[in-house]
């Protein structure tokens, strides 16, 4: 349950960046709007989900998802270029955070 909570959060914070490129600079109400409240309950969420999830694996795995799914929504909707140096930089970050879900955070 903490994971779906925790994936909520990280779907309301891509939600919400795509609405502050589409707000130019807070200048469109809409946009503006519909971002400050996906990112109001975006952490809503995410406090939710670190109940059960420690910090740095829910951290590590909004940022990683944040990353990569904001890059391809910015070369899909916004025509933003990925270059193979992104490319690949995105895949080390997913593997890094692959190996922390799967070894744990340093606490343990």
């Amino acid at each position: 349950m903490h994971y779906l909570l925790l994936a909520g959060a990280i779907a309301l914070e891509i939600f919400a960046t795509t609405q502050l490129k589409l707000s130019e600079g807070f200048t469109k109400l809409a946009p503006s709007v519909l971002s400050l409240a996906a990112y109001g309950f975006c952490f809503f969420l995410f406090s939710k989900a670190l109940n059960r999830i420690d910090l740095g694996i829910a951290y590590a795995t909004w940022s990683a998802v944040g990353i990569v799914a904001t890059s391809i929504i910015a070369a899909l909707a916004f025509g933003q270029k990925l270059t193979t140096a992104g490319i690949v930089g995105m895949g080390l970050i997913l593997a890094g955070v692959v190996v922390v879900n799967l070894f744990g955070s340093a606490g343990h």
